[in-house]
């Protein structure tokens, strides 16, 4: 089964265009890991540069920044808990970035590995994406990117005659037991694109504003099924589920204003007052939800095309409501669903049969006793045997970025609710990975390190900086990652993984 299912928006200004926020329940799709092909997303979004006709590129640029919660094929230590990933991409997928030293490509051949860098002192990015605490069941897990001015304007790049930008999107959360900035894509990751296409300066992220009217979307690529001819059973699928009987699945979708933070932030760095980091909701605008919403989610064998694939009929047991406008969320047909606790679980059995309005194809719900074929209900959804993940590493190499100059402390290690390990060190900001392969010089990577420093003297981990949910709870990170840093680095340094293994036997 995969598809999306649509949650429709009002639209807003194109005046805001610096950057955007969410809240998006986070929970766990799936009661049995079904291995590695599985792979979904839950409620997200996907900002691109906002471009006019004129302004479009005339050959095939698609860039953007789409990660959000879910679970994907190269994730090594899944659990039902969704993990985050980032998820820039630059052209064309010439480059993908999911946090610092997680991205597309090898060690050898990197496409994104350097594309984040750490920010925050106080959370531990893990090279397999940032893992929720193990158990988080409908909470809400804030997150959103507004631009910051790290770095400088620059003239050149890579030595080129074209410009990058300053525009340095940081990710911003909200969660229980951390909020504030974590990490950036390093402008250099967007502008390395004009090296050889130089038609496309200005355009991208680094330097280009951020359309404010995103599709809102759940997107789903595998989720298992068994068939027959003319009947099919799912994975038993889950939402979460309140004690009204319904699921509130985004809250809060804003857009921003670019001067929502980033002139109050130069200002402060150029040797004004210390910008406090609070977000201005006067130069914010959240979208009403509309009515409607709905799902093309599809039961089908692989290597199916587009066009054959057939929907399954998600109206019959799924309704798309706001509770609020700022609010969307699922009722649910008792009668076909039901409920485990904190969760409400779909429907599992269809018969293929014909849509009534369009006369097309259709899974239609069916309960287990209409199944004709033994072999639907007495097939278990269990996780597969697969080989040991191996474990994530980074390069070794003494004169390698990771080795020189290096790091200052180290090696620590936290033990995550995944079951895997992560070992770390302490960088000073300007010596991480990341930030030597910015395309920045040494002075002015030190130049980045000052203001990093006013950050982290500034900006703490345990208050708003995102406007907080008017409904629910705040999901929390996995409790490892989030860190007190050691006697002396509390200022100007990093924590960065440079190993994440499963523990034991495998």
């Amino acid at each position: 089964m995969a598809g999306y299912l649509f949650a429709p928006t009002e639209r807003v200004p194109e005046e805001f265009n610096g950057g955007f926020s969410l809240y998006a329940a986070a929970w766990p799709l799936v009661g049995t890991y079904p291995g590695h092909r599985f792979q979904t997303g839950l409620c997200g979004t996907w900002m691109h540069p906002q471009w006019s006709e004129a302004e479009k590129p005339k050959e095939k640029c698609y860039t953007d920044i789409e990660g959000g919660l879910g679970w994907w094929r190269d994730t090594h230590f899944p659990t039902i808990t969704p993990k985050f990933i980032m998820g820039g991409v630059g052209p064309n997928f010439s480059v993908i970035a999911n946090g610092p030293g997680y991205g597309a490509g090898t060690w050898e051949k990197p496409r994104g590995q350097y594309g984040v860098a750490q920010l925050s002192p106080w959370l531990l990015m893990p090279l397999d994406g940032l893992n929720l605490k193990q158990g988080t069941s409908g909470e809400l897990f804030g997150y959103g990117y507004l631009p910051l001015p790290l770095t400088n304007k620059k003239s050149t790049t890579a030595g080129k005659n074209v410009p990058t930008g300053n525009q340095c999107w940081t990710l911003f959360l909200s969660t229980g037991n951390f909020k504030g900035p974590v990490a950036f894509f390093t402008p250099f990751f967007w502008s390395q694109a004009l090296i050889e296409h130089p038609e496309w300066t200005g355009k991208l992220l680094d330097s280009c504003p951020a359309g404010p009217n995103k599709p809102i979307q759940m997107e789903t690529q595998h989720v298992p099924a068994i068939l027959t001819d003319k009947q099919a059973r799912v994975a038993p699928t889950r939402f979460p589920i309140g004690a009204d009987g319904t699921s509130a699945v985004l809250h809060r979708l804003t857009a921003y204003k670019k001067e929502a933070l980033w002139e109050d932030v130069q200002r402060w760095f150029a040797g004004g007052a210390v910008a406090d980091g609070k977000i201005k909701m006067e130069a914010a605008v959240i979208h009403p939800f509309k009515e409607g919403g709905g799902s093309n989610w599809s039961i089908y064998p692989p290597n199916t095309k587009r066009d054959d694939k057939i929907p399954l009929t998600w109206n019959a047991f799924a309704t798309s409501f706001t509770p609020d406008p700022i609010t969307f969320g699922y009722k649910w047909n008792e009668q076909l669903t039901r409920r485990e606790g904190s969760l409400v679980v779909l429907p599992e059995y269809y018969q293929l049969g014909t849509n009534p309005r369009n006369s097309k194809p259709q899974w239609q719900v069916i309960d287990a006793k209409q199944v004709s074929d033994v072999k639907l209900t007495e097939h278990r959804f269990e996780t597969p045997k697969e080989n040991a993940q191996e474990p994530r590493t980074t390069p070794d190499d003494a004169n390698s970025c990771w080795k020189t100059p290096g790091p200052k402390a180290g090696p620590f290690k936290a033990k995550l609710g995944d079951g895997s390990t992560v070992t770390y060190y302490w960088y000073r900001f300007a010596d991480q990975p990341a930030m030597l392969n910015a395309d920045l010089t040494p002075e002015e990577r030190e130049q980045v390190q000052q203001r990093v420093e006013k950050l982290h003297r500034a900006w703490t981990k345990d208050r708003n900086y995102l406007a907080p949910p008017d409904l629910g709870k705040l999901a929390d990170i996995d409790p490892a990652l989030v860190l007190t840093p050691p006697k002396g680095f509390e200022v100007g340094y990093v924590p960065i993984a440079t190993r994440q293994e499963l523990d034991g036997p495998q």
